[in-house]
């Protein structure tokens, strides 16, 4: 039978993967995160804990701030776009609207223009409702400053985020027509699905062949994915949850090959997600896990 302390860990291990992952745009370093964690969490002396998940999110807050500053070096010296790490998602995500927006590719690549703090504070504050006091403990900073963090924060994103709600059956639609149009290489149908200022980003991490700037406009983007047919054509392609939103996964001899992961809007796609280092592409096989 297991001791409290393990089953407090166990019982919110989820929720932590998902504020690390949130906060870090990377499993493998959530991961990470959640090792160092435990192990904080198992010397605790349990005097002091008044409310385990508030105490284990301090943790985990406190240590993926740290392990920010790592990936911020890190990403200086990357080769091309940098990437958030998809995903396979279960169902149950994409129904909490607020929870797949939270985790979607646009919108941890709009938290990525946040400092560490804003990023904590906006994590904590929008996705998991905390109060001004425990995010205060948690990022180590009075309340009235943690205030001013989040209204700053809020207001960054708000001017970022996704243009509205879209229905699963919208999404779903949408995702229909551009594999078909990118399937058949019809030019036509792929500039119908497209909004006029998508914006398409490649990450091959310099591991493997990928766009290494922005590509903008929609005549541009389907350009680049007709040139792709072929590739397409030689691999298995099929419809996935990434991050609690529709994607397309190709595989060749059943290895993934590229994630590609749309964010929609109106209807139409407005971003293209390629993420292709092999390193970001551990985690297809198996549903993640996420939790408010």
């Amino acid at each position: 039978m297991a001791d409290p302390v393990t089953e407090a860990f166990v019982a919110h291990r989820n929720l932590l993967f998902t504020v690390a992952y949130q906060m870090l745009g990377s499993a493998a370093d959530a991961e990470d995160v959640l090792q160092e964690t435990w192990l904080r969490w198992a010397d605790v002396d349990r005097a002091v804990v008044r409310d385990d998940r508030a105490y284990l999110v301090r943790i985990t807050t406190r240590l993926a701030l740290m392990r920010l500053r790592t990936l911020g070096r890190r990403k200086e010296s990357y080769v091309g776009p940098w990437l958030p790490e998809p995903l396979l998602t279960a169902p149950d995500v994409a129904e909490d609207i607020e929870l797949a927006e939270s985790v979607s590719m646009a919108m941890l690549l709009v938290l990525e223009t946040l400092t560490p703090a804003e990023r904590a504070v906006f994590v904590l504050r929008e996705v998991f409702a905390l109060d001004y006091a425990e995010i205060a403990e948690a990022v180590g900073k009075p309340a009235a400053t943690v205030r001013q963090i989040a209204h700053r924060a809020r207001s960054h994103v708000a001017a970022r985020r996704p243009r509205g709600d879209v229905s699963p059956a919208t999404s779903r639609d949408a995702l229909v027509a551009f594999r078909r149009a990118v399937e058949t290489g019809d030019l036509r149908e792929l500039l119908d699905i497209l909004a006029p200022d998508v914006v398409f980003l490649g990450d091959g991490g310099g591991v493997v062949q990928a766009v290494l700037e922005p590509v903008v406009g929609s005549s541009a983007v389907a350009r680049l994915l007709t040139a792709g047919v072929g590739n397409f054509a030689t691999g298995s392609l099929t419809a996935a949850q990434v991050n609690g939103h529709p994607a397309l996964v190709l595989r060749r001899d059943g290895e993934v090959d590229t994630v590609l992961a749309l964010r929609i809007d109106d209807g139409l796609v407005t971003g293209l997600y390629a993420v292709r280092n092999p390193a970001k592409l551990s985690r297809l096989d198996e549903e993640t896990p996420l939790r408010r």
